[in-house]
C-alpha cells in the first residue's frame, strides 16, 4: 500500500482527471477528496479484483474509483 503522501497526491490527480472526464465543476477541496475517497476503493478493488500491483494500476483504479464515486453521487443522493 502507498504512503499516505503518495495516496494523497494520486488521489488529487486523479479526482482532478475524474471530473474533468465526467463533466463535473467543482472547486479543489471536493476535487481532492473525490480522487482520495475513489483512490482508496477503486485501487482497492482493482487490486482485488485482477491482482495487479503498482503504481499504474493503482492510478488506474483511482480514476476509475473516482469516477464510480462521481456516478454513484449523481444517481443517488443529488437527485
Amino acid at each position: 500500500m502507498p504512503s499516505l503522501i503518495l495516496i494523497a497526491i494520486m488521489g488529487a490527480a486523479a479526482g482532478f482527471l475524474a471530473t474533468r472526464v465526467m463533466r463535473v465543476q467543482t472547486d479543489v477541496p471536493t476535487t481532492v477528496v473525490i480522487g482520495i475517497v475513489g483512490a482508496v476503493v477503486g485501487a482497492s478493488i482493482l487490486r482485488f479484483l485482477v491482482l495487479v500491483t503498482g503504481l499504474a494500476a493503482y492510478f488506474v483504479g483511482s480514476v476509475l474509483g473516482a469516477m464510480v464515486l462521481i456516478w454513484a453521487w449523481r444517481t443517488y443522493v443529488s437527485k
